[in-house]
């Protein structure tokens, strides 16, 4: 039961902070808008995709671009979800992974649903080292996909 309790906060949390920072941008930041935080490395705009990751997908019909973007990730998203806690065997390091991956899609999920589009806010300048603009949301997935890339170099073998 704690474990499931977990979990369930783990992709609130993450939910949550995707939505606030987002809601806050939303209300702030004009869009458009160029503000360095850090010099020039570190941007905040406020920017609206209507596509997937880096705007893929925007050109779609809206019979695709509904299936696409929001049916089928829903499913996968509940299925994950699902499997997550049902799951009685999973390294801490695994719940945390796919945690993070569930709710920051979740996160972009309450946008395309909501709002026809997702915000995107952040951008990242290092030398040649150029994101594209992305939100917290973004950073929850990519930490998740990050974190089970390493634990699973680590693991012996993981069923899901």
């Amino acid at each position: 039961m704690f474990k499931k309790l977990a979990i369930i906060v783990l992709v609130m949390l993450n939910i949550g902070c995707d939505q606030l920072s987002k809601d806050m941008v939303r209300k702030y930041v004009a869009p458009r808008d160029y503000i360095p935080l850090v010099e020039d490395n570190l941007i905040l705009t406020n920017v609206e995709n209507t596509g997937a990751m880096l705007g893929m997908g925007q050109g779609l019909a809206p019979i695709p671009k509904l299936i696409l973007l929001q049916i089928i990730p829903v499913l996968v998203l509940l299925i994950l979800l699902l499997r997550l806690l049902q799951k009685s065997n999973l390294d801490l390091g695994f719940i945390i992974a796919f945690a993070f991956v569930i709710g920051g899609g979740i996160g972009n999920l309450i946008d395309r649903i909501a709002y026809g589009s997702v915000t995107d806010f952040f951008q990242i300048k290092l030398g040649f080292l150029k994101t594209g603009i992305f939100n917290m949301a973004d950073v929850s997935v990519t930490i998740g996909v990050l974190l089970f890339l390493v634990l699973s170099f680590g693991s012996k073998k993981m069923t899901f």
